[in-house]
């Protein structure tokens, strides 16, 4: 009896065992970004840039180039669900979102509202939430898919590589699905626009990260420039890298400083109605440039540039909070949040009128610079002796 007990459980594993239902690579199309567009009718614009396998580039003997690395297909639909669909039916594989790293929206979409955008992606637990979202300024989502990119073979993988950099604001899918459900909160993204001519290319053949995009009620309600996006940074405590630049107008120059590291400490303080928050910023790094007459070495000038420094962190703060207060009345800083946070009785009494409170809380800022090092040489090598301020 147990031989054939034993066969009938053989049989049953060898039937079982088999990958009969596994998807072959041969048979995926890999997304590497999206873009959405609305178009003047009102219907969604959706466009896939889908990188090229190797084994389906033009070779010896095969009649093509072998020099594309991607192409981009669009359909249009009244939902985003049907526009995917009428992409799917263009390509010979199934399309496949698990290595996309960008999604882009255009600038018309993101007025008219992002929220349908983010419903498709609450319910598909394939999206990956490292995915860079970003508006293109100017401009359609799919702009930026025209651009041939120099440095990358697939111009969606440059976005990733910049972003990585830390240089502007990189927001993933997953930091806006936690801004837009979290308490006192509103989402920003990231910008990105086509640049114009630059030497030994076309127009149109690179872009750049330019700002930073406010969001309310998930329209957007207008951007932050480089300066303001780096007072947004500050606030929000994620400037960790980056450069600070000022001017010594006395000394007639520059300096420039590259951060090695940033700290931000937010304390809110409510007094019945009133509500007022304070910052205290600290940083520290080196000197990397001094255009100045000013001898860097000598503790005094030091004092001198760090003060400059500080003064125009100060600024870029405070350039932001009118923006964002005065202008878009919409609080992407995160006031609120800290409220929630740190005085959770307080807030629930605020909660409901916060997006009128915001707009009048007062911000006091401090700034607190500290410079490790001044470089090889105290004064530019240029200047004389008596020219030099020491």
């Amino acid at each position: 009896m147990k031989p054939f007990l034993f066969i009938g459980l053989l049989v049953t594993l060898l039937v079982t065992s088999g990958c009969w239902d596994r998807t072959e690579i041969n048979d995926l199309a890999f997304i590497m970004g999206t873009a959405f567009d609305i178009t003047d009718d009102g219907e969604y614009l959706l466009s896939h840039q889908i990188a090229i396998p190797s084994s389906a580039q033009g070779g010896p003997g095969s009649g093509g180039s072998g020099n594309e690395k991607f192409f981009v297909i669009s359909a249009v639909g009244k939902s985003i669900n049907e526009a995917f669909y009428r992409l799917q039916k263009k390509s010979s594989r199934r399309l496949f979102t698990a290595h996309r790293v960008v999604i882009f929206i255009g600038e018309k979409l993101s007025k008219s509202g992002i929220a349908d955008i983010l419903d498709i992606y609450t319910h598909d637990s394939k999206q990956r939430l490292k995915t860079y979202m970003m508006v293109v300024k100017g401009g359609e989502g799919r702009d930026i898919f025209k651009v041939k990119y120099p440095f990358e073979q697939v111009p969606s993988e440059a976005i990733k590589e910049m972003e990585a950099l830390n240089s502007e604001l990189a927001i993933t899918l997953r930091d806006f699905f936690l801004a837009s459900s979290g308490e006192g909160i509103s989402p920003v993204l990231g910008v990105i626009s086509p640049e114009g001519v630059t030497e030994g290319l076309k127009e149109g053949h690179i872009f750049k990260l330019a700002g930073s995009a406010i969001f309310k009620e998930f329209k957007l309600a207008g951007f932050l420039n480089e300066s303001e996006t780096n007072g947004l940074l500050w606030v929000t405590d994620r400037m960790k890298y980056g450069s600070l630049n000022a001017s010594l107008p006395d000394c007639r120059g520059t300096v420039g400083m590259i951060l090695a590291k940033a700290n931000r400490r937010i304390t809110p303080e409510i007094s019945g109605e009133k509500v007022t928050f304070k910052i205290e910023l600290q940083g520290e790094g080196n000197i990397w440039e001094n255009t100045t007459s000013l001898d860097i070495r000598k503790p005094d000038n030091i004092k001198l540039v760090q003060k400059a420094l500080e003064t125009s962190v100060e600024k870029q703060v405070k350039d932001t909070l009118v923006k964002v207060q005065s202008q878009y009345k919409v609080d992407s800083v995160g006031f609120g949040r800290e409220i929630y946070r740190n005085k959770p009785k307080q807030w629930k009494a605020l909660k409901t009128h916060w997006n009128d409170t915001f707009p009048e809380v007062d911000v006091s800022v401090k700034v607190s610079i500290n410079i490790l090092g001044s470089g090889m040489a105290g004064p530019p090598l240029h200047l004389e002796q008596k020219e030099i301020t020491k």
